[in-house]
């Protein structure tokens, strides 16, 4: 396979700069290519018949993995770069299903695996993980008449738990090891996981029908969304020849991921793909206006002295990822195009555009301290951090930015901790409150959580992404924790959220919980504004009041702005 290099994300030292290569040639050793199979000689009780063909897995200690599996009909690639995806077509061959695609377009990050993989517009396959000892019911399979298996399915279905990974909406792929959901179904075999991929950056999310020949790309500022509908209704109508139950589908993400699982409700069309939500340190904040979307595009062009979308399709993919990375992370987002995505993506909760679908979703206790650790030290972060407040605060009034400033001078601690901790409340905890409270008022149901486990490493706290291999069950991966985690706390949390997948209800009693204790989980109301607390070895439910993830006053008024 070529070795395309593209650049980092930022400058590294060489300390890193060898830790990157030894990251990537681990990585890049998995690679391989599926084939079809055009002989008899593969195992029948691995092939699951889909509508799109037969594809072929491989079994591990009890857990059979499908990895690369088409969920379009024509990747995005040449006369497809930027258009909606296709969907699938019928096909009777017989194909592998053994190795990872390749990762979506993207800079190279130290701290996104991912990015470390082979890379290319050829990117939309997903990966499924399921103990292979359940099956779909008469009725499921009824409705959803997926062609039949070779798989033995004497059970009941299961529900799916369809993970959309995070990295900002320009980085992080499938093939991450954090991602490997082996451990999760081995310990959990009543459910199955799907991993699903999408278009980044500039691939996934540019606007360009303002631009003379932009007439063909009506929604390229929000392919990487579509791409992700496209990959639910993939699973919608073939899940069930995998044991699934198409019925009881929560997709799940973190970071950009919990932003898209909380947007992707409001998408038209959606609730037929997607029963419940889980919605980790993400929500509808990292969104764009059709007018930001087109000020960026204006600023892409000026960067690379382009005019229209002929012009785009001969720079080289280097130079579009460089120019992408240079207007700034953060900026590369969704729109709310009013189309695929709400104008105000708060109020349509409010207004009960989700009420039908049960919503999961927390953060963490030091979400912003992430960056500390991992742009290179405090000195830079703080820098990308402010120019991001900087932006937000050009936009209020002077009411507003009084407001913020007052919230930063009551904050303790080093020089840094106000810009981090406005960051907390821009990203994470304001817009976490919000859309339970709205949620709540449209009467729908919301279960919150706050996690409040510590990393043991330098400046790390309970920051960003933590939580990630504890609750995915690949707790040898210690670069951001310094440490495993409690195991049997560990087990609890991951119970947890089996079970909302399960019944649409978190709530353990002891005889099902792994620390054998009664969990009693209580939905978000307006009133007491309840959320559980996940600390190492106290898991409790506390009001909002008693922890103060929001200054009602001064930091919730933030979400108005999205970012």
């Amino acid at each position: 396979m070529k070795d395309e290099s593209y650049l980092p994300v930022r400058p590294m030292s060489a300390e890193e700069q060898v830790i990157l290569e030894e990251k990537k040639k681990k990585l890049r050793a998995q690679y391989g290519e599926n084939r079809k199979i055009t002989d008899d000689h593969y195992d029948k009780q691995l092939a699951v018949k889909c509508i799109n063909g037969t594809f072929v897995g491989k079994k591990t200690d009890g857990v059979i993995t499908y990895k690369g599996i088409p969920f379009v009909g024509k990747q995005p690639v040449g006369e497809y770069r930027w258009k909606a995806p296709v969907d699938i077509a019928s096909d009777d061959g017989v194909y592998e299903a053994y190795y990872n695609a390749k990762s979506a377009y993207q800079m190279l990050d130290i701290n996104e695996n991912a990015s470390l993989f082979y890379q290319g517009e050829d990117c939309l396959y997903l990966d499924i993980w399921t103990a292979g000892n359940g099956g779909a019911s008469a009725d499921a399979k009824a409705a959803h008449p997926a062609p039949a298996s070779a798989l033995a399915h004497p059970c009941a279905s299961k529900p799916v738990i369809v993970w959309i990974h995070g990295g900002g909406y320009v980085l992080g792929g499938t093939v991450d090891p954090m991602y490997d959901f082996t451990n999760f179904v081995k310990e959990n075999p009543d459910v199955i996981c799907v991993s699903v991929p999408y278009r980044l950056g500039v691939f996934g999310f540019l606007h360009l029908s303002h631009l003379p020949d932009g007439g063909d790309y009506p929604d390229s500022h929000n392919m990487g969304i579509m791409d992700q509908i496209m990959g639910l209704k993939w699973v919608h109508e073939n899940i069930a020849a995998f044991g699934g139950d198409p019925e009881r589908v929560t997709v799940f993400g973190e970071s950009s991921g919990g932003g898209s699982v909380s947007l992707l409700p409001l998408v038209p069309g959606s609730h037929k793909y997607i029963n419940r939500v889980i919605a980790d340190s993400g929500s509808p904040c990292l969104t764009r206006t059709t007018e930001q979307s087109i000020k960026c595009t204006g600023e892409l062009l000026d960067e690379l002295d382009c005019k229209t979308v002929a012009d785009l399709q001969n720079i080289s993919i280097q130079d579009l990822l460089a120019a992408d990375i240079k207007r700034n992370l953060a900026q590369v987002t969704p729109e709310k195009d009013g189309k695929w995505l709400p104008v105000d993506p708060y109020e349509a909760y409010a207004n009960g555009a989700a009420k039908d679908i049960e919503i999961l979703q927390g953060c963490n206790k030091d979400e912003s301290n992430y960056y500390l650790h991992t742009f290179g030290g405090v000195e830079p972060a703080v820098a990308f951090l402010d120019t991001v407040i900087k932006r937000k605060m050009a936009e209020m009034t002077e009411k507003e930015r009084a407001k913020v400033e007052s919230f930063c001078n009551d904050v303790e601690g080093e020089d840094y901790e106000h810009t981090i901790r406005v960051i907390d409340h821009l990203w994470y905890t304001a817009p976490l409150i919000r859309l339970s409270e709205n949620q709540a008022k449209s009467g729908g149901k919301c279960y919150t959580w706050l996690f409040a486990v510590e990393s043991s490493l330098p400046l790390v706290k309970s920051a960003h992404s933590i939580e990630l291999t504890t609750l995915l069950n690949n707790t040898e991966i210690t670069e951001l924790t310094g440490r495993k985690f409690d195991e049997t706390f560990g087990k609890t949390m991951r119970r947890m959220w089996v079970q909302f997948a399960k019944t649409g209800n978190p709530s353990l009693t002891a005889d099902i919980s792994p620390d054998g204790k009664d969990h009693e989980w209580p939905l978000y109301d307006t009133e007491n504004k309840q959320l559980m607390v996940f600390e190492e070895f106290n898991i409790h439910p506390e009001k909002e009041s008693d922890r103060k993830l929001v200054d009602w006053d001064r930091t919730y008024f933030l979400t108005k702005y999205y970012c």
